[in-house]
């Protein structure tokens, strides 16, 4: 199996799982836009590391989680419960900082590493994702489950997720001024988005149950 297809497979389906707004790539941005495009990068980096890691575990456990459907459950009941708050935090309790703070300049780049981290680490949306990816491209031959498949894959997805972010991050800073980039309006972009996302997430579990 060529590595090298696998690797751009993982890219692709990763970018598109990250394409859609979201609070990863929308904290991205917003961070970008305060502090500057270093430290944009440095929190997509955080987050990439997470998500080699999701992908890695995801593409290791898929068969598992494939025959166990309440493992996806418990995982997406979790993600539920903490994008509510989220969603609850940006949207009625974030509030804009005064002009004239200046502690997002001082603030240590190795914090937004962390924040990504973080961040990617309460959104378990990939594990299922990829490990439904993995099954699929499994069973069309395109990939196996050997170790050098496998971190072609995880690489390519963890490309493919900084990439995108990469991608926010630019835009964002090109547009950066207009009104709806004040803090105040990336905090409820995020909560409307994150707002949404519980939404579809309760409608998915109770066509489930």
């Amino acid at each position: 199996m060529n590595i090298t297809f696998i690797f751009f497979l993982g890219l692709f389906f990763a970018m598109i799982g990250v394409i859609p707004p979201g609070l990863l790539n929308m904290t991205a941005a917003k961070i970008s836009l305060k502090e500057g495009h270093v430290r944009g990068i440095v929190f997509s980096i955080g987050v990439c590391v997470i998500v080699f890691i999701q992908t890695y575990l995801a593409s290791i456990f898929a068969r598992y989680l494939s025959k166990h459907q309440e493992v996806i459950g418990i995982l997406r009941a979790v993600a539920l419960v903490i994008f509510i708050l989220i969603t609850i935090y940006f949207l009625f309790i974030a509030k804009s900082e005064p002009k004239q703070q200046k502690e997002p300049k001082r603030r240590s780049k190795h914090s937004r590493f962390f924040q990504g981290m973080f961040l990617s680490a309460i959104n378990v949306f990939p594990i299922p994702y990829q490990a439904y990816m993995t099954i699929t491209l499994a069973s069309f031959g395109w990939m196996t489950f050997e170790q050098t498949s496998i971190m072609a894959y995880v690489v390519g997805a963890a490309t493919g997720t900084f990439v995108t972010l990469y991608m926010y991050i630019s835009f964002f800073d090109k547009i950066k001024g207009k009104t709806f980039t004040s803090q105040k309006n990336m905090n409820r972009i995020i909560g409307g988005i994150t707002g949404v996302i519980s939404i579809v997430t309760i409608i998915n579990m109770i066509q489930d149950f």
